[in-house]
This record gives C-alpha cells, sequence and structure tokens, in this order.
C-alpha cells in the first residue's frame, strides 16, 4: 500500500476555494417568494432528534432564523415567542427557531429561558442560505458574514405565506401574530 502525502498547499488552497464556493453561494442567495414552496429542511433540534418541515405539513410554521442562542437579542425574541406560544398554538402555529448553534447549546437555552417551542441546529448554515438567511452584516464597524434575523411564515400546504425580513426582537411576537390576522 502506497501512502500519498498531502502538501500543506493543497490544503490551504482547498480552504480558499471553500471560501469562493461560499462567497458565490451568497451571491446567488435570495429570500424565497411569497407563494412558493419553502425550501424544505431536516435538522437535529435541541434533544439530538431529527425534524422536518415536512412533518408539520396541514400547520402554519414560523421558521424564524436567529444567530446565537443566548445573546441579548435572541434571549429577548425567544422570550417573546415562548410568552405568546399559546396565541400562536390556537391560531394553528409551529414555532420553529434556527441557529447555527450545537444541539447542546441549544438545550440550555431552552432550558434556562424556558422555551416551548423547538430549536434547530444549522451548523453549516445550508438552511439558512437555502431561506437567504445567511449573508453579510456589519457590526461595531466589522464586517462580517453570519445569520440574518428574518423569518417565515408557511402555510398548510408548505409554501411561503409572509416574509419578514427586517425582524424587531422586541415585537416580533406581536408582529407575527397581526400577519396571520391579515392572512
Amino acid at each position: 500500500m502506497v501512502k500519498k502525502k498531502v502538501s500543506k498547499k493543497k490544503v490551504v488552497k482547498k480552504k480558499v476555494a471553500t471560501k469562493k464556493v461560499v462567497k458565490k453561494a451568497l451571491k446567488k442567495t435570495k429570500l424565497p417568494e411569497v407563494g412558493s414552496i419553502a425550501p424544505s429542511f431536516e435538522l437535529l433540534d435541541q434533544d439530538s432528534k431529527k425534524v422536518s418541515l415536512e412533518s408539520f405539513k396541514g400547520k402554519f410554521v414560523l421558521v424564524y432564523f436567529y444567530p446565537r442562542a443566548m445573546t441579548p437579542g435572541c434571549t429577548v425574541q425567544a422570550c417573546g415567542l415562548r410568552d405568546q406560544k399559546k396565541t400562536l398554538s390556537s391560531a394553528g402555529v409551529v414555532v420553529l427557531g434556527i441557529s447555527p448553534d450545537k444541539p447542546a447549546s441549544l438545550k440550555k437555552f431552552q432550558e434556562r429561558d424556558k422555551l416551548n417551542f423547538d430549536l434547530l441546529s444549522d451548523l453549516d448554515h445550508k438552511v439558512a442560505l437555502s431561506y437567504g438567511s445567511w449573508g453579510e452584516k456589519k457590526f461595531m464597524g466589522r464586517t462580517f458574514e453570519g445569520i440574518l434575523r428574518q423569518s417565515f411564515l408557511i402555510d398548510k400546504q408548505g409554501k411561503i405565506a409572509y416574509v419578514m425580513s427586517k425582524v424587531n426582537t422586541k415585537t416580533h411576537a406581536d408582529d407575527i401574530l397581526k400577519v396571520l390576522e391579515n392572512l
């Protein structure tokens, strides 16, 4: 058996190619249009169980993307949804939060803040990319790529019913309830 030696140059070139691929994908990503079929996904939840969008057909699903578990803005947003869970459920809405956190971090977040809905782990941000929710961000003078705080209301047939491209963390739950009243 002959072993091939991998040079460091090849590894570096591969990393550069990966960044180019991601940048190219970012240029192509856009928000799904209202009326289009929602991009499907299957992700691990806070308990490391697989959750797929298809399993919620026949129900409204609020898919919301947030940058990171247990950060101030994300906590305010999640707790607002937690507090409106009864009203959202009575309107037939299932809430799914998606972030690039590992399931263990999501579990801590859920337990710490007594969140009553599933949090899903999108480690490689493929789902965020498919929803146009991964892109360039600016914070404190720095530019970087990350989760764009956005929400998608998916109807009972699996189609995008509403896109909220700018989310106010303090009023997110109430804003979604207003959208539901007008559907």
